[in-house]
């Protein structure tokens, strides 16, 4: 009896240690997942969207105070945490990547390969660009070239139906130079990091045609319709919430035409072009265009070529060729006097070359001599010649920079205006690389003579120029809108990749409470001189 009572007890202390020891294992493994959903010792960072504390107008000159938290959801990440953001944009496929714990475990996760690269595209009104388009006729007044029928491909206008040899495959287009508003923006709809969660977006693209828009009143009305446009543009854009984040200075746009055409500083009526880029918002702004004003908020793009490749292989096929091109010519020059400009040295080099006999071949683009707007006619002499010369036309830039080098012919340069203070993200810093600089004031003096200066190149220098200019033909051209290229970057790319990296300086002042305005758009017209360049050759 007693032996039974015994064994009762002991039965009954083991049952309560299970018990025990049952509710402590509990109430660790419920600590345990709590930790786990508050996502600490886990390596994952979750990003806050933070708007500034502080903001003022725009309109407003004075310095504002970014000293306040904002939005750093666009900022790349350390290298040891994983981002966790939402699936925007028409890239849908993502990379896996490894992350260690502390206890050495490997675990997979999803990286997105679009952070830092995220744009967003305003849906600007149509007054702003599609309505220039349908009403394409009046793009051009007073003037007997039609603009209507460059517009087709996506504006890179018609194929190139009958290249006589000269050109390869079927990526050659009549491309109309003041286009490149309209082939950037149709480049964007499929660039890959698009998004429509603007506070994901690193930068903010405004399609607005600036460069169309000016095109139809620059000659014979005033100043009130020359800016009418500008006016309503930044009305529109300022009153968007994504203006107030970094007050524009995560904007940028894009136009075809020379960035003085929108800088003229006074309100005189004889006075070229419109204010947009002196309006007090635009300052806020980055412009991106064929050629750069000396003002730090503008920045050069690659005029559009004629050459619009859809896939890597045509642009390697047309490489290959150029490598292989026989060059009968030592040099070439494609243009036309330029009389009325009193320091234009164009007369003088057309003198030299038709004086070289043999060494040199002329392409008169006089009105009604030779349609040097026909690639096939440009191509023909390019690509036959060893060197290109490139002098300044009405402007510092020409888009004959942009085919010579397509043609794989040595630029000659003139002045750093025309290429080297310019094209900045899709040229090398080092000029010497892929051109002949003989300063413009030699050609003046007739103490330079062209003929004699570039014969006395090594051949084993200009073997490698050459090769260097072929090297940049992907960085110079912009692939056709409806095809993607596999590893090459052409100009778009690059232009996207430079203008990322220069808002995300901005950001990085900001982060450590400097002044954003400080070096944004201030005036260098250093960069135009020519100190910096040597006395050439």
């Amino acid at each position: 009896m007693e032996r039974s009572v015994v064994t009762g007890k002991l039965c009954n202390s083991q049952l309560w240690s299970v018990v025990l020891i049952s509710f402590v294992l509990c109430f660790v493994l419920l600590c345990f997942d709590y930790s786990a959903l508050n996502g600490e010792g886990t390596g994952v960072t979750v990003l806050e969207d933070n708007n500034f504390a502080d903001s003022i107008s725009a309109q407003d000159s004075k310095s504002h105070d970014f000293s306040s938290v904002f939005n750093d959801s666009t900022s790349l990440l350390p290298n040891n945490s994983i981002s966790i953001v939402g699936i925007v944009g028409n890239k849908t496929d993502k990379p896996m990547i490894k992350s260690s714990t502390e206890e050495g475990e490997e675990v997979k996760s999803d990286v997105d390969s679009c952070l830092g690269r995220y744009i967003f595209v305003h849906d600007v009104p149509s007054r702003f660009n599609e309505d220039l388009l349908r009403n394409c006729e009046l793009l051009t007044p007073g003037s007997d070239k039609n603009m209507c029928p460059y517009l087709v491909s996506l504006g890179l206008g018609p194929q190139i139906e009958n290249p006589e040899d000269v050109l390869l495959n079927n990526s050659w287009f009549l491309t109309n130079q003041f286009l490149l508003e309209v082939i950037f923006h149709n480049r964007m709809k499929n660039y890959k990091c698009l998004t429509n969660d603007s506070s994901l977006a690193s930068a903010i693209f405004v399609p607005f045609y600036a460069g169309l828009d000016l095109g139809r009143y620059l000659w014979g009305f005033n100043i009130s319709v020359r800016d009418s446009s500008a006016f309503g543009f930044v009305e529109w854009l300022t009153e968007k919430p994504e203006w107030k984040r970094m007050w524009g200075r995560d904007h940028f746009l894009v136009a075809g035409r020379i960035s003085w055409d929108f800088r003229r500083q006074t309100d005189n009526e004889s006075d070229w072009g419109s204010k947009l880029r002196f309006l007090p918002e635009s300052r806020n702004m980055s412009m991106l265009s064929i050629e750069a004003s000396a003002w730090n908020n503008d920045f050069a793009i690659p005029y559009p070529t004629c050459f619009h490749p859809s896939k890597d292989s045509e642009v390697f096929q047309w490489q290959d060729r150029m490598r292989r091109q026989k060059r009968p010519y030592l040099f070439s020059f494609a243009g036309a006097p330029r009389p009325e400009y009193q320091n234009s040295i164009r007369g003088n080099l057309i003198d030299q070359c038709l004086a070289s006999k043999n060494h040199c071949r002329l392409l008169d683009c006089n009105y009604g001599a030779t349609n040097c707007n026909n690639p096939v006619n440009v191509m023909r002499v390019f690509k036959r010649s060893v060197f290109c010369l490139q002098p300044a036309g009405d402007s510092y830039t020409r888009r004959s920079v942009f085919d010579s080098i397509l043609a794989g012919c040595i630029p000659v340069f003139f002045h750093p205006g025309t290429a080297y203070a310019q094209y900045k993200w899709h040229l090398p810093k080092n000029y010497t690389k892929y051109s002949v600089y003989i300063p413009v004031k030699d050609v003046s003096d007739l103490t330079m003579n062209i003929n004699e200066t570039l014969l006395q190149i090594p051949e084993s220098r200009v073997l490698a120029l050459r090769e260097e200019v072929i090297k940049l033909i992907p960085s110079i051209v912009y692939a056709d809108p409806r095809s993607t290229l596999g590893t090459l970057e052409d100009a778009f790319d690059l232009a996207v990749k430079g203008i990322l990296e220069r808002i995300e300086k901005v950001r990085s002042m900001i982060r450590v409470g400097k002044d954003p305005n400080i070096g944004f758009a201030e005036g260098d017209d250093y960069k135009y001189t020519f100190s910096p360049y040597g006395s050439g050759i």
